[in-house]
């Protein structure tokens, strides 16, 4: 089952973001959200039940989280809080599905303008 798509999502400098990504199905042992340009460095990284806050970039500690850290349904888009200028960029999200021992991934473009 493919997952890849690509979608753009437009914010204002202050507001919260919600990136969209739903999984096959709820068994996802592995969830990480990354930027390429600022890789190696993840936006979230989850496995095994756990964050992994050791390989975070600092520019999102304490501001990203899961929408629904059970993942019931395969939901695991991100919630970016208080977005700025600096988030606008392309953020995949790569699901590592138990099952198949696969990947499935998504590219979403945030696009964040300076606000009022």
């Amino acid at each position: 089952m493919a997952m890849h798509c690509q979608k753009n999502i437009t914010a204002e400098s202050g507001q919260d973001v919600t990136l969209t990504c739903q999984a096959p199905n709820n068994n996802n042992i592995v969830v990480k959200w990354s930027r390429a340009d600022l890789e190696p460095k993840y936006v979230l990284s989850y496995w095994n039940g756990h964050f992994d806050p050791a390989n975070q970039h600092p520019s999102f500690k304490n501001r990203v989280d899961l929408r629904d850290r059970q993942m019931k349904d395969g939901d695991v888009s991100l919630i970016l809080k208080n977005v700025n200028t600096a988030d606008t960029g392309t953020y995949e999200c790569r699901v590592k599905i138990a099952e198949t021992n696969s990947w499935k991934y998504i590219t979403i473009n945030l696009s964040v303008s300076p606000g009022e």
